[in-house]
């Protein structure tokens, strides 16, 4: 099993911190930016069509909220189920950076701020 480490390449498109995924500490999921299975992700398919790292980067919304692909019913179910800011996560990773985020997340050992 994996250890829970401050990594930045291991923040998701969504803000989501995989270094701290289940999923991902048991070996069975590279993280998204590896994870060529994660194709039916608008998210990710947009980050990646717009060559940026993460919503974090979108010139097109200030606020994730805002956009359609970030704030759609499976995110809504998602964020409730698991009580997950996705949201709060992007805004983190504007205010610091991508690296600072993973290792609040890391230092946290959670995949996401909770709301």
């Amino acid at each position: 099993m994996r250890e829970i480490t401050a990594d930045a390449s291991l923040v998701a498109f969504c803000g989501l911190y995989c270094g701290a995924c289940g999923s991902y500490l048991k070996e069975r999921c590279r993280g998204c930016a590896g994870n060529d299975k994660a194709a039916w992700c608008k998210i990710r398919s947009c980050c990646k069509e717009k060559d940026i790292s993460s919503c974090a980067e979108c010139k097109e919304f200030t606020d994730a909220m805002e956009c359609a692909k970030f704030n759609n019913l499976m995110s809504k179910v998602f964020g409730v189920l698991f009580r997950s800011d996705r949201a709060a996560c992007i805004r983190q990773i504007r205010e610091i950076g991508r690296q600072g985020h993973a290792e609040k997340m890391a230092a946290s050992g959670t995949q996401t701020i909770k709301r």
